[in-house]
């Protein structure tokens, strides 16, 4: 399925610009909705009218780093893309090739102990590879503890071959991020969120929809290398527990905005459905045979079809619902990636019964 898929996503459906560049505004994008294998087609605008009153959105806070920074391996012009500060001080990062474009390619033949040429004079030495299969991602320590102060003053946001330029930094940042103290945020847009304006915020609000709040500084995408997520840190403050909690019991959905809410919500889940306060590292994978314990919805962008989220999908929706919007999608003409279309999951009224993951399309 998912193979079949990857040989109809056209190049020209992968988002290049913002929306905002593309039309009036963040909002002007297209939403595909999903109940169980029925589809329907709308303007994001219109998205209050697809929630009721008691519906929880399940929204991500953290901020979008400067990520990405020009440096030198032995006279070698290469790019490093941070991706997590780990427990120990370390910094998972990913050493890149630049293209003309200004974008970037894997490097190959990285090595332990490579040493790397910072700006301002500082130096970056990569230790040991992030897991035993690859490596494409490395642990390694700077000599410096102020990273994100670097990456202020020195860095950019992560952009691939598919966009045509350079963006400035508010161009990754959802209405939802905020700042963290120690300046450590996600190393790529939590971009399910990024259609969301203060207007819509606010429509939504009055017609009922709560929020509830988690954080998920999420690392580099692992698509390209057919990965699935790594540890990331997460929490679920108290007020979020509390919010959702209360509305499972009245009969409100938990929608999350972004894979990433779901990873941090369903984390926080106990086997008996009761969401708790939870905080530190997840190394939590959705997958169909797992299932969710509280997520109803999911509002999301599209997904390559190696990517691991899928499964998350599926998890949620069925395949044959999933199978269902991505095929839909494509005839549509829908926009991939983080400046692309969203498509939001809701729970089929009609169905009695969850999907079988089994069951084929």
């Amino acid at each position: 399925m998912t193979a079949d898929i990857a040989l109809r996503v056209p190049e020209e459906l992968m988002a290049s610009v913002p929306a905002e560049v593309r039309g009036s505004g963040r909002d002007d994008v297209r939403l595909m909705v999903s109940r169980g294998t029925e589809v329907s087609h709308h303007a994001f605008r219109e998205l209050a009218g697809q929630l009721r009153a008691g519906d929880v959105l399940v929204v991500n806070t953290s901020a979008t780093m400067p990520s990405a920074v020009d440096a030198d391996v032995d006279g070698e012009r290469v790019v490093v893309h941070f991706s997590t500060l780990g427990p120990d001080g370390r910094w998972a990062v990913e050493l890149r090739t630049p293209e003309p474009s200004g974008s970037t390619r894997r490097r190959t033949g990285t090595r332990a102990c490579t040493t790397v040429a910072l700006p301002g004079g500082r130096r970056l030495c990569l230790e040991e590879p992030l897991s035993a299969d690859g490596d494409r991602l490395w642990w390694a320590r700077a000599d410096t503890s102020d990273v994100p102060g670097l990456l202020a003053r020195y860095g950019r946001p992560i952009r691939y071959a598919y966009t045509s330029g350079d963006q400035p930094l508010s161009a990754y940042q959802t209405v939802f991020a905020l700042a963290s103290p120690d300046g450590v945020g996600s190393a790529e847009m939590p971009s399910a969120a990024r259609p969301f304006t203060v207007e819509l915020v606010a429509e939504l609000v009055r017609r009922g929809v709560q929020f509830a709040p988690i954080t998920l500084h999420t690392g580099v995408a692992s698509a390209e290398a057919h990965e699935p997520p790594y540890p990331e840190r997460f929490e679920v403050p108290v007020s979020t527990a509390r919010l959702v909690n209360a509305a499972r019991a009245g009969g409100g959905r938990i929608v999350a905005v972004g894979t990433t809410a779901v990873r941090a919500l369903e984390s926080a889940a106990g086997v008996d459905g009761v969401v708790r306060p939870a905080s530190g590292w997840t190394d939590l994978v959705v997958t169909p045979e797992r299932g969710v314990r509280v997520v109803d919805g999911l509002l999301t962008g599209l997904h390559e079809p190696e990517a691991s989220h899928l499964l998350m999908l599926e998890a949620i929706a069925g395949r044959a619902a999933i199978g269902a919007a991505y095929s839909e999608a494509l005839s549509a003409l829908y926009l991939w990636h983080e400046f692309g279309d969203v498509h939001l999951i809701l729970p089929d009224d009609n169905r009695d019964t969850p999907n079988c993951s089994c069951n084929c399309w």
